[in-house]
């Protein structure tokens, strides 16, 4: 190294951590399906890169398939510690599923949660909502509300979720709220007219960090920005690192029927920094000492 300017970086670089929330309709997963080794691999492989996962359409009443996914996990990643928590089975008919969060304990804890009380039956899954610890001072818990809405009451549910905000908001007095799932946002589903007039959208405060017009669909036939991150509260929207869709096919090479035996979805995902970068420690005198030392550096480093 050779200069005062690749110090500066490397330090700049060695400070910043990250913390990934994703969520992933994982399209009817059971225990049939998991058992599928090649099903298995890629759900770990996408499972390990977050430390919050929120699954959707998990259809196996018993915990087998959470049970299953976690020993594995466990397996290929033993240098961490991973829990889960999951809702009760939701749905108006014989068809139903739960959400499921799956995290990494060493990094983060549960501190409450519930089922929202959907009293009108607003929702055909009413989200189950949960209130997590982050290793950050700036913002040391944040709340995560999951949402997999039926695609015939898109609007509805949608308008309905800021009923659901509005509760835990006031229920934990916390402003800090990541609103997240497969939304069914776009295409038929929801018109760009109809999306602008939510509560979500015309409200302050909500940002929506998926931005209309990615694709979140595995399908190649297909365009449309299902899955949605919706980040409410000024401390955790001062952290947000990025926010994307993950193209897993296209990261694990698969052929488009390979990644459609995992989920006609792609996982959604936010990053917040947890750490702010090292240089910030560093006193203004010991940068002005570094630049005026910037010669000798780079001599002797």
């Amino acid at each position: 190294m050779r200069s005062l300017e690749a110090l500066l970086l490397l330090l700049l670089a060695g400070g910043t951590e990250a913390f990934r929330i994703c969520a992933f309709n994982a399209q009817r997963l059971t225990l049939a399906k998991v058992a599928k080794e090649q099903v298995m691999d890629t759900l770990v492989q996408i499972l390990v890169r977050c430390d919050i996962m929120v699954l959707q359409e998990v259809v196996d009443s018993s915990p087998s398939t959470i049970t299953l996914l976690l020993r594995e996990l466990k397996r290929i990643d033993s240098s961490r510690s991973y829990s889960f928590l999951n809702s009760s089975l939701l749905g108006r008919s014989t068809y139903k599923e739960m959400y499921v969060y799956i995290f990494r304990s060493d990094k983060t804890q549960v501190l409450n949660s519930y089922q929202f009380n959907d009293t009108d039956d607003l929702f055909a899954r009413e989200p189950f909502v949960v209130q997590f610890t982050l290793p950050s001072k700036i913002l040391p818990s944040l709340v995560l509300v999951p949402l997999h809405t039926t695609p015939k009451d898109v609007e509805k549910e949608l308008n309905a979720l800021y009923n659901v905000f509005l509760d835990v908001s006031q229920r934990w007095q916390s402003e800090d709220v990541i609103l997240l799932g497969d939304f069914n946002a776009d295409c038929a589903s929801l018109t760009k007219k109809r999306l602008n007039s939510l509560l979500l959208r015309t409200e302050a405060g909500f940002h929506w960090v998926i931005p209309d017009g990615e694709d979140t669909t595995v399908r190649a036939s297909t365009h449309c920005t299902y899955d949605r991150i919706v980040v409410h509260g000024q401390s955790c929207q001062s952290l947000l690192k990025a926010a994307a869709a993950f193209d897993f096919p296209s990261h694990f090479k698969l052929t488009e029927e390979e990644a459609l035996s995992i989920s006609d979805h792609y996982p959604v995902e936010v990053e917040l920094n947890l750490a702010a970068p090292s240089i910030k420690s560093l006193s203004l005198t010991t940068l002005l000492l570094l630049s005026l030392l910037s010669p000798q550096l780079g001599q002797v480093i």
